[in-house]
């Protein structure tokens, strides 16, 4: 998959009405011939609406390339010496009522460099399409259903799209939930022929935004790692809640504190620098009066990061509520050494009712007056 020339330069012949495609452009470091490895899936979620595209790549941030999505008009993948225009113009076209072959029509046939192209587009009524040019580097190629496009290059065989689309239709929950499930089918049943290294996902609902602006509902990217689709599931799972602290918390809500605090020791036996899960299985420790075990993973949470004064602050906090006065004293200590200005957090930290620092109060009054 290749970066093709600045998308402003694609823009400006969409909006001027020239006809000529960007030509694709390498990556910084990476020769022209070679477009990287990549599968991807396009979908729509029938049942509410959601339009979304997940990738995976032998590629350095795929993220910004392929993935493009419009909420309540379609969702297009562009790859394999990607054509960056396609995204927008593809959108633009559909858009205008086109369905998604008349727009890969339309794109691929005013491109001279189609062969070496790969498109996948789902509209907002589920019809689909995906291209596959002649030129594409083996195993190469895709399938197109309603509500579904697969499509991949470079890859060990066409088990990767066959699983794809298999894993999908099986899975359930949130649309980004069931795109990732396609790419971890994708990856087991071979992948990339060449490896792995960015992967992203992007989806669409109205509404959908942050505080309900907008309508980017998920957008996840994994720029460079060993294992980018666990990464980026760890990424979902986190976006709704699902992950290992998120169901901890919840157990605790629900009075199950024990089995919160085995939940949280599995995850950081994963994730040893995992400090926020260290932080809550400490607080929770505490809260079940096993206050030596949680003294020491409150110091194995700060210890991730020993000259981060908000971990001392934590801990400081953690520790007052377990009784260990001293001990909270000398984290807030800390807090104040590495940085003075958090004097202004423990002074509101004072002031709310029912902050275990609160019974500390005269003394770090004093920790405060001291700097």
């Amino acid at each position: 998959m290749m970066k093709p020339l600045f998308l402003a330069t694609a823009i400006f012949c969409v909006v001027g009405g020239c006809s000529r495609i960007p030509r694709a452009e390498p990556e910084a470091g990476r020769p022209l011939d070679d477009p990287g490895s990549t599968f991807s899936i396009v979908a729509r979620d029938p049942e509410n609406g959601d339009l979304g595209v997940a990738v995976q790549s032998k590629f350095f941030g795929v993220g910004p390339v392929v993935p493009w999505v419009e909420a309540g008009v379609g969702a297009v993948a562009t790859q394999s010496y990607a054509n960056t225009s396609y995204g927008p113009r593809g959108l633009a076209l559909l858009r205008e009522g086109l369905a998604p072959e008349e727009v890969s029509a339309r794109l691929t046939g005013e491109d001279p460099e189609r062969d070496r192209r790969q498109l996948g587009i789902v509209d907002a009524r589920g019809r689909s399409s995906t291209f596959t040019g002649k030129g594409c580097i083996p195993w190469a190629g895709g399938l197109a259903e309603t509500d579904l496009a697969v499509q991949g290059n470079i890859l060990v065989s066409e088990a990767t799209v066959n699983a794809m689309r298999a894993a999908f239709r099986e899975a359930r929950g949130e649309l980004a939930e069931r795109l990732v499930s396609a790419l971890e089918a994708g990856q087991k049943a071979g992948g990339d022929a060449r490896g792995r290294q960015s992967a992203a996902i992007v989806v669409a609902r109205k509404g959908g935004g942050y505080a309900g602006l907008g309508d980017r509902h998920v957008d996840l990217r994994v720029d460079d790692h060993e294992d980018p689709i666990r990464e980026l599931r760890r990424l979902v799972e986190m976006r709704f809640g699902k992950d290992a602290l998120s169901r901890a918390r919840g157990l605790s809500r629900d009075r199950k504190v024990e089995e919160a605090i085995d939940l949280l020791a599995k995850a950081i036996a994963e994730r040893p620098g995992w400090a926020s899960a260290r932080f809550e299985r400490a607080r929770m420790l505490m809260e079940a009066g096993r206050k030596d075990e949680g003294k020491r993973e409150v110091d194995a949470a700060v210890a991730t990061d020993p000259g981060y004064d908000h971990n001392h602050f934590l801990a400081a906090r953690i520790l007052a509520a377990g009784g260990l006065d001293e001990a909270a004293l000398a984290e807030a200590r800390k807090t104040l050494d590495l940085n003075p200005e958090y004097a202004h957090a423990f002074r509101r930290a004072l002031e709310e009712r029912g902050n275990p620092l609160g019974r500390l109060r005269g003394e770090i009054e004093k920790l405060i007056a001291g700097r």
